[in-house]
Formats: C-alpha cells, structure tokens, sequence
C-alpha cells in the first residue's frame, strides 16, 4: 500500500507537470522513488521515462487536437535529441547515483519563477516570421544538449526543452508545451527502453502504478491548458513548477 500511494503522488506531480509544461516525469517521479523506496537512481530513472511514454503521447495529442503543436519543426529537433538520448544513458550507467537528480529540481523551480515573473506572450503569428533555415539550425544545437541531458538524468529534458523552444526559438506557450510533449514521447520511449536494456527490467508495480498515475493526470492538466488563456497558462504553469521544484527540493533536503 505504500508502495502505491508513493507511486501515486510521484504520478500526480508528474502528470501535472507533463500536461501543463511538458515537464519530464522523472523530475517528479525519480526523487520520490528513490527517497520513499529506495530504489537504485538508474532504476528510478527508467521507471520515470517509462511512466512519460503514454503521458507525453496522450498530451502530445490533446495539444495537436487544439492545434496547438508544431510537427514538421519538432521532428528535427526529435532526430537529434534521439541519437544524444541514447548516447546520455550509456554515460548515465556509469557514474555513481548521487551524481544524478539534483540538476532537475533547481531546473524546475527556477523555470516555474520565470514564467510567473517574465510569461510568454509570443503569438502564432510572430512565431511564423522566423527563418525556417535558422529555426533548423538552432533545433540540432539545441537538440543535441537537450538530448544528453534526458538520457544522463531522465530528467530536465523536457524544462531544457520548454526554455530553448519559448525564449530561443521563439514559440508561443501552448504550441511550445504540445512540441514538448510530441518530442518528449519519443525521448522518454528510447531513454526507458536503453535503461531497461541496459539495468534490465525495473520493478513491475512500480512501474505500472507510475505509469497508470501519470497518464491520468496528465491528460487532465492538458485539457485545462489547452482550453485556458495565455495568461492563465504562464501563470498555472509558473505555480505548478515552482511548487513541484519547491517540494522535491524540501524532500531532499530533510531525508539526507
């Protein structure tokens, strides 16, 4: 039972996180695991990427259903951040588990701030006067950190990518987050599939508790994002990861 409710928690934070900012769940679902249940942190990681395989998808839809995703410039993005995924997790199964995690906590409460203090306010059609050389030029740059930064950790990937998308390459809130969400759900696949390749298979009920939490509440934040103003969205997005980073960071803090 307790093992549920944890799993259940970590899903609502991650779930929230995916729908309303194409947050990575392992930002969320990674500490909580390996502080309540002490699983090992490359466990812990493939647990996640795994659990934001059908969040991702199910927002990555919602956001494209509301037109509210960008395809043909996320897929060049997407090769990149495939290939650097993959080249991440290997790196990832050779260093010690401390080295991982703390990174996305101070990645999300700071992203959180930001939007709360500066929203983006950029609209479809600004968004449409950007050269479409330069856009792809700068999504293989950003690609490939991003990349490396999902596949090392399992986390911070989709708050890189969130960042890159709405200040470097200029999109507007809710066509960045569907992006997100649309390249997430690729990343999160390959980056489980290596972990679990390489650690071999996690733990099944905490798999599938985490999996079932997160796609739930993922598909609820991406309906009320999708349907919520641009105001509204900075702002809900801002509180949701800033209470999110806030938490974690606390949790670690009092369990060390």
């Amino acid at each position: 039972m307790f093992q549920f409710i944890i799993c259940f928690i970590a899903g609502i934070g991650a779930g929230l996180g995916t729908g309303f900012a194409g947050m990575s769940a392992a930002a969320v679902i990674s500490p909580m695991l390996i502080t309540f249940l002490h699983l090992p942190a490359y466990e812990a990681v493939g647990i996640a990427l795994a659990s934001d395989v059908l969040a991702s998808a199910v927002s990555a839809y919602t956001y494209g259903k509301n037109r509210n995703l960008d395809i043909r410039s996320g897929v060049v993005m997407m090769v990149t951040v495939l290939l650097f995924t993959l080249f991440g997790s290997w790196i990832a199964s050779m260093v010690p588990n401390t080295t991982m995690g703390s990174f996305s906590v101070f990645m999300t409460l700071l992203l959180g701030i930001k939007f709360i203090v500066k929203p983006v306010m950029t609209t479809k059609e600004s968004m449409a006067a950007v050269s479409v050389k330069k856009r792809i030029a700068q999504s293989v740059v950003c690609g490939t950190i991003v990349g490396f930064i999902c596949g090392f950790i399992g986390a911070g990937g989709g708050m890189m990518m969130l960042l890159i998308l709405t200040s470097v390459l200029g999109y507007e809130l809710k066509t960045a987050v569907g992006t997100s969400v649309f390249i997430m759900t690729f990343t999160a696949l390959t980056g489980s599939a290596s972990h679990f390749a390489i650690g071999g298979m996690p733990d099944i009920r905490c798999l599938v508790f985490c999996v079932a939490s997160t796609l739930l509440w993922a598909r609820i934040a991406a309906k009320f994002a999708n349907k919520a103003s641009a105001v509204t969205l900075n702002r809900a997005t801002g509180v949701v990861l800033a209470v999110l980073g806030a938490a974690i960071l606390v949790v670690n803090m009092t369990t060390r």
